[in-house]
Order: C-alpha cells, then sequence, then structure tokens
C-alpha cells in the first residue's frame, strides 16, 4: 500500500490545487498566507442538505481574525457559498446545526439562525463568558462549557469585593501553577446546561458534574469533540482528569456520564483504565458510545484505540485493537452500523470508515491531510488541505472525493505552487524512514536547502497545509525544502513512535543525517553544500543538539522554542508526564542521566552554526528561559547569533503581524547565509 500511496502523491495533491496559473505567475508568500480565509469544522443538517461552517479571514491592521458563518446546499450541484450570518461587529462561530436551525456563539452569547437565511437571535443573557456549547438533539437543552470557580453551581458569577490594599502577587499550593499559555486563576473549565424554549436560553443553567474538579473539557487543546449528547437529550457523556496533586503528571482522563438535569452525580464509565478515554460518542441509535482509550498510563502519544462500549450492558470492545494507527477523531454514520474515523498512514492523514460490529477498516480517502469531517445519509463531507493548497470542502461517499468549494481560488489565483515528491530510505536500525521534497516552481539549476525538522516529537511532516510553517512559503523563496519523518513520527504504527521515547538525540538524528544525504542524491537540483536546518519545539531541541553532534553540515540553524537545558526544563515546563515518560520514566533528580545522555547544553563547547533563536514569553510548555540560554551559549561562543522574542505569543505564532515578521527574520537570516555573502 505504500507504493500506491506513494504513486498517487502527485495526482491527488495536484487535484487539491487551485486551477492552472497564468503566464504571469508568481510565487507563494507569507503575506498571501496570511491573507487566505480559513475554513472552520463543518456542520451538516440531517437530512443531509444544508453545510454549514464559520470562516475566518485575517484582519492585519487589527492583528486578529474575522469570523462569518457560511452555508451551502448540497442539494443542489450548482450551488456556491453564501453567507449566512455576517455582522461586521461579530464573530460567528462554532455552528451547529440541529432541526432546521444553526445555533452559533458570538460575542459571549449563544445565537441562533433559520439554516435557510434570517435574521440572527440572542438565546442566553448569562454573564462571565464561556469556551463552547452544545445544543442537544431534541433541541429542548444546550450545554455550556466555562471557566467558573470549583463546585459552582451554576454560571452566575458571585460578587467579590476587592481589598484596594491588597498586593498582586499569587499564591499556590500545588502544580499547575501555569499552562500552555496561561497562569492557573483558580478556575476550571465546567458544564452547565440551561432549558432551551422558543423563549431562547435565559438564566444561568445547572451545574451537572457534583463534586468532580477538573477541566471539562480538557485544557489547553480541548473542546466539543469531548462533550456528547444522548440522542434523548437526557444524559451527557464528558472526558474529564480529576485534578489533585498528580495532575501534571497524570494522562488518566476518563470518560463520565451525567443526567442533564443535574439530578445525580456523574458515573466514571472507564474508571478501570489508568490511561487516557477520551472524544465520547452516542450512536445515533442511543445504544453504544464509541470513544478513544490509550492503554500506558503517562504517555500521551499512545496509540488511540476506538473502543465500544454498550450502553445497556457495560460491555466494551476494542474495535481497531489488530489496526497498528491511531484514531484521530469519531463520526458515527447515520444508521450506527459504521464509523468515520481520521488515522495518520505514511505522511497523509486520510478519511476511513470502520464498521461497527467486525472492526473492518477501509480507506475512502488518499493524498491529503482531512482536517473536519460531518456525516449525513449520503456520505461524508471532509474539510481537505494538501502541502501546496488550503483547506476546501469534498463530498466523500464512493469513488474519488468529488470537489464542494474553491474558498481561496480568487486570492491564489496567478501563484505558481512547488512540486512536492516523496522518497525514502533505509534509516536507524535499518527501518524504512519517509521524507519529501518540494521543489520551486520553475526553478533551473542548484538551490539552496531548508532541512525542516517537525516538532511533537511524535508528529510528522505530513501532506499539510499550514499556516505556520509552510513549506511552500519557503519554496517561493527559493528553497529546496527537505523534511523527513524520523524515527518517533506518527502514521508507521505504534513500535515506530514509541522508538523516540529515551532516545531523542540517536536514531531520530540517524535519521536525519540519512535522509538529507538520501534527498541530495536523489534530487540533483538541492544545492547539497548550501543547507540551512531549521524547527520548532522538539525540532528546535534537535536544531541545539545538531550544533554540538553534527555541528559542520549547515551554513545557518534556525531553532524555535526549542529544549536547551534537559535539566532546567525537567523543573520548567508544565505537563510533567511529557518530559518524564520521553526520558525513561522518572523525574530528573531520580535517574539524572536519562536526562543529560541527550543534553544539548554539554556539547555547546562544539558549537560553531550560526543560528537564529526565536522564543516567546508566554511559552510555558518550553519556556524562554531555553530560549535566551541558548541565545546566550552562543554569544559567549562568539558565534554570529540573533535572538527574536515575542512577548504576546505561546509556543505558537499566531498573530497575523507576528507571522510576518517570523518569517521576515527567518528568511532574512537563511538569505544571509546560504545565498549572501556571509562568512562562517
Amino acid at each position: 500500500m505504500k507504493r500506491i500511496i506513494a504513486a498517487t502523491l502527485l495526482a491527488t495533491t495536484a487535484a487539491l490545487t487551485l486551477g492552472t496559473a497564468p503566464a504571469s505567475a508568481r510565487q507563494l508568500t507569507i503575506n498571501d498566507v496570511i491573507a487566505l480565509s480559513r475554513v472552520g469544522a463543518p456542520t451538516m443538517s440531517k437530512d443531509g442538505r444544508w453545510l454549514v461552517w464559520a470562516e475566518r479571514v485575517a484582519d492585519v491592521v487589527a492583528d486578529r481574525g474575522h469570523y462569518d458563518l457560511w452555508r451551502l446546499d448540497l442539494s443542489r450541484s450548482s450551488a456556491v457559498p453564501e453567507k449566512l450570518a455576517a455582522d461586521p461587529k461579530l464573530d460567528e462561530n462554532d455552528p451547529q446545526i440541529v432541526g432546521t436551525t444553526v445555533y452559533f456563539s458570538a460575542d459571549d452569547a449563544i445565537w441562533s439562525v433559520p439554516v435557510t437565511g434570517g435574521t440572527p437571535r440572542r438565546l442566553t443573557n448569562f454573564k462571565g463568558g464561556f469556551n463552547g456549547f452544545k445544543v442537544a438533539p431534541t433541541a429542548d437543552r444546550l450545554v455550556v462549557w466555562a471557566d467558573r470557580k470549583p463546585g459552582a453551581p451554576s454560571l452566575e458569577q458571585p460578587m467579590v469585593k476587592k481589598d484596594p490594599l491588597a498586593g498582586s502577587g499569587r499564591t499556590y499550593d500545588q502544580l499547575f501553577v501555569r499552562h500552555w499559555d496561561t497562569w492557573a486563576d483558580g478556575t476550571r473549565s465546567q458544564l452547565f446546561v440551561l432549558p432551551l424554549t422558543s423563549a431562547g436560553a435565559p438564566g444561568n443553567g445547572v451545574a451537572i458534574e457534583g463534586a468532580l474538579v477538573g477541566d471539562t473539557p480538557s485544557k489547553p487543546f480541548g473542546g466539543g469533540e469531548e462533550v456528547s449528547w444522548s440522542p434523548d437529550g437526557r444524559t451527557i457523556y464528558f472526558a474529564l482528569r480529576e485534578a489533585g496533586r498528580i495532575e501534571p503528571l497524570s494522562t488518566n482522563l476518563d470518560i463520565f456520564s451525567a443526567p442533564a438535569d443535574g439530578s445525580a452525580a456523574p458515573t466514571n464509565l472507564t474508571a478501570a483504565n489508568k490511561a487516557t478515554d477520551t472524544q465520547p460518542s452516542v450512536s445515533p441509535d442511543g445504544r453504544k458510545l464509541a470513544y478513544l482509550a490509550m492503554r500506558r498510563p503517562g504517555f500521551e502519544a499512545d496509540r488511540y484505540v476506538l473502543t465500544i462500549r454498550d450502553l445497556t450492558t457495560g460491555n466494551t470492545v476494542s474495535l481497531t485493537e489488530r489496526w497498528d494507527r491511531s484514531v484521530g477523531s469519531i463520526a458515527w454514520a447515520p444508521d450506527s452500523r459504521s464509523l468515520y474515523v481520521t488515522a495518520e498512514d505514511t505522511q497523509e492523514n486520510p478519511l476511513w470508515r470502520v464498521d461497527a460490529a467486525s472492526g473492518q477498516v477501509t480507506r475512502l480517502t488518499q493524498a491529503g491531510n482531512v482536517s473536519g469531517v460531518a456525516v449525513g445519509p449520503r456520505g461524508a463531507v471532509v474539510s481537505m488541505n494538501s502541502l501546496t493548497a488550503p483547506d476546501d470542502f469534498y463530498r466523500v461517499a464512493g469513488g474519488a472525493p468529488q470537489r464542494l468549494t474553491q474558498v481561496n481560488a480568487a486570492k491564489l489565483a496567478g501563484i505558481d505552487m512547488p512540486t512536492v515528491d516523496r522518497f525514502s530510505f533505509k534509516g536507524a536500525n535499518n527501518d524504512t524512514v519517509w521524507g519529501y521534497s518540494v521543489k520551486p516552481y520553475g526553478s533551473s539549476g542548484k538551490v539552496p536547502i531548508a532541512f525542516m525538522v517537525h516538532g511533537g516529537p511524535q508528529g510528522s511532516s505530513n501532506n499539510s497545509w499550514s499556516y505556520r510553517w509552510n513549506p511552500a512559503v519557503f519554496a517561493g523563496a527559493g528553497y529546496g525544502l527537505v523534511a523527513v519523518d524520523f524515527h518517533g513520527s506518527t502514521g508507521y504504527g505504534q513500535a515506530f513512535t514509541d522508538s523516540i521515547s529515551n532516545n531523542w538525540g540517536g536514531w531520530p538524528l540517524e535519521d536525519l543525517q540519512k535522509g538529507l544525504a538520501a534527498a541530495t542524491a536523489k534530487y540533483p537540483w538541492l544545492d547539497a553544500d548550501n543547507a540551512c536546518a531549521l524547527g520548532a519545539s522538539y525540532g528546535g531541541y534537535m536544531m541545539n543538539w545538531i550544533e554540538g553532534r553534527w555541528p559542520d553540515r549547515f551554513k545557518c540553524i534556525v531553532q524555535h522554542d526549542g529544549v536547551f537545558d534537559a535539566r532546567a526544563m525537567a523543573y520548567e515546563t508544565e505537563e510533567l508526564w511529557f518530559d518524564e515518560w520521553e526520558h525513561g520514566g522518572k523525574a530528573y533528580y531520580e535517574d539524572p542521566q536519562a536526562f543529560e545522555r541527550w543534553n544539548p547544553v554539554n556539547y555547546v563547547a562544539k558549537w560553531k552554526t550560526p543560528q537564529l533563536v526565536i522564543t516567546s514569553e508566554k511559552d510555558f510548555r518550553i519556556p524562554y528561559t531555553q530560549g535566551i540560554a541558548a541565545f546566550t551559549a552562543l554569544q559567549r561562543r562568539g558565534i554570529p547569533s540573533r535572538l527574536l522574542v515575542f512577548p504576546n505569543e505561546n509556543h505558537w505564532v499566531l498573530k497575523p503581524k507576528n507571522s510576518r515578521q517570523w518569517y521576515g527574520e527567518v528568511l532574512g537570516w537563511m538569505d544571509r547565509w546560504t545565498k549572501g555573502s556571509a562568512e562562517r
């Protein structure tokens, strides 16, 4: 199957690319990427006629995005997308169709509008903000998740009298004190249910979590996929990791059920499993609960197995136990006989169908990254992208996916996209390792190399569009980009993913060395002696590791949010489960050698390659002190170096103006050392 997928990569990627560019075409730039409209996850009406989604357009001057709702009539082949709700003063987002009504969030409230069009109506009036919501299939209740003090009986915010003489200091008695990009403030994301009537959903609702203390959905990335209604609207299923002194060490999310009226305490349905259970999804017939389950406590990159629980008997079946792929998302078919899932496979993220009885898996799409799924009576509609095309919607109902939209056709007109090709080689442990090259359109002769290393480390340089690290933008700037899915990458089976743990600087570095050699041997248009390496997060760690362990290969390095000192990282990061698992499962003080074995700080004496260091003050995953330390080492050794610090970004660079600055600095640094006359 790998040979078939590799052979179809170019053909299918071409199908995901917009049109044929005119003779006056030009290369892609970051300004083009920022200007693109971004489609959100689709929602489909039960009869399969209407598709609705939120669409984001960047406001560069305001340094933010603005959201509107769009719809498409799937019953007409000639239909084109049209706006459904687009108040310039509101950000209409998170649409959900129940019956003939679209519910959405805007202006710290929940609204509704007929799917056929009309004037939106505000439904809620509670104060204090919220993070998300879901409407019951019966349209008589809605559940809201919002940050409130633990044990809050409703959404109502109590009046707190401030002491005018109080200091500004925060105090803590246990971890987390901060998470991702936010300092702990004593609140938790909790679920509250409001009645929904013809008069709207007034009031403050009722809490349903009882004495549980934790965040549901989980933080920082959990959302509506962790909350599910029963078809009769009487029960809510949700994932939650109970808080306590072990919270930063625990990946033990459990799935709970609770009556929607708050009349009884929640029931833990997965207490026996001490690893992660998440993404509960009730079958349309109400008989079964599907969810994703890991097996190993403390390991956030363990394989997700699609699991089915009979809601009558309580019996569970690990439906995809024999399929060595990790499931990413779940959507039931209307007849409850199968499920649509996503799962990475060899640099792709396709849509699959899983038989609910046998567990038989059928692949439904080939090349491309499926980023959103909506299921109706005629099959699925997905949002899908590739390395050379941002998201559009496609119908998947047998045969090749049918394209439904061309959201960014006008904005991409006149732009030539690069050529993508895949290659493989024998890497560490004599395993087959995959990579890809991205060749600038119309280039002749040799081009300098951008050698990009992905983060995770359990991630993939896959066939997907990115608004942060976009290979097509590097190609547009005249670089031949090379990426390698080293040991530890996802989409090749769990053993391959596991192989990076406690091995950060070993097999992955060997793969990168062999992969770059394989790419330069295969593609004569790559200038093998003129390369710059770049990476973020684990990729940033690898940049620091390369500085000391592969110091003579690159003209320059770009290191973003990378680990510089494993000892400091072990005490500074927030999700301790990750760092400790990756270094053998113990704390630093229990096994310091496990951390020091792959610690870049131990090889600073060998550093010599010019490096651009990028970090952000709100990054609590790999704190900015790691970046400052790396820059200090470079400066102390007299190595040409530059430091870029974003005061208002986290582990990612998200704001339009900052993204433009990021690319300006990165490409400027690479140009200086690969295209300029700078001396080593």
